[in-house]
């Protein structure tokens, strides 16, 4: 059942604002992923509402159907690629489903699951963004005549930055099982590539790859704790 409220009446999308009448649903537990594409549907006149687990998101899509979902393979309770299976069967589909991941093979894991296309992390491209919406709208509900493609590139706010170091902390303080850790590995990867952390993103690719090879990651783990630690002593000017 279609019950948004914003269904009936969708605004006519422009050259500047090409997204307007839409509604996001981004599924993505990392807050500073979530901030950039916050950003993004700002400037390209989309509404946006956000769910951090498969659980809280099929909570809102019971009631709300979005124009586009947004979402993000590894999450805290599963993974994103079953959400998009389930949502590409749905008789209430979104029109655009995309999925997004920092891993190397998310890709492949996306559009094996059904996916209409995918975003590499970092989504920080205006232009990528749009583009990669509009590619699977149908005309009508493209914006009329030419449209410049905006080069501008969001810069997300590094408090989010700084709540997602507070997130991972509180999971590593709940333990260290090898569930644990590949959550870990998978989720700070793509919030250090994202940010641009080299050090962070170095730390993440050692852990990920003793995962693997189903070694043990005690240090690399206590090394991770230690630099998360380091960017959450750090001050943040407010």
């Amino acid at each position: 059942m279609d019950t948004d409220p914003f269904t009936p009446n969708y605004p006519a999308p422009t050259a500047l604002r090409p997204l307007l009448g839409l509604t996001v649903l981004v599924i993505e537990d990392s807050r500073y992923a979530c901030e950039a594409l916050r950003l993004l549907c700002l400037r390209s006149g989309a509404r946006i509402r956000r769910a951090d687990t498969l659980r809280s998101a099929r909570r809102h899509l019971q009631v709300y159907r979005p124009s586009v979902a947004i979402i993000d393979v590894g999450l805290p309770d599963g993974n994103g690629s079953d959400l998009i299976r389930e949502l590409v069967e749905s008789n209430q589909r979104p029109d655009v489903i995309l999925g997004t991941s920092g891993d190397f093979d998310g890709e492949e894991s996306v559009m094996g699951a059904g996916a209409d296309g995918f975003l590499d992390k970092p989504i920080v491209s205006l232009g990528v963004f749009q583009d990669t919406i509009l590619t699977h709208l149908p005309m009508d509900r493209h914006p009329a005549g030419p449209r410049a493609v905006p080069q501008e590139l969001v810069e997300p706010d590094p408090i989010a930055y700084r709540d997602d170091m507070a997130h991972v902390a509180d999971v590593l303080e709940a333990g260290s099982d090898t569930r644990t850790l590949d959550y870990v590995a998978q989720f700070l990867g793509g919030v250090a590539r994202s940010a641009e952390d080299r050090e962070l993103a170095t730390a993440t690719d050692a852990l990920a790859a003793k995962r693997a090879c189903g070694d043990s990651a005690t240090s690399e783990a206590a090394t991770i704790a230690g630099l998360v630690q380091l960017r959450l002593a750090e001050k943040i000017a407010i």
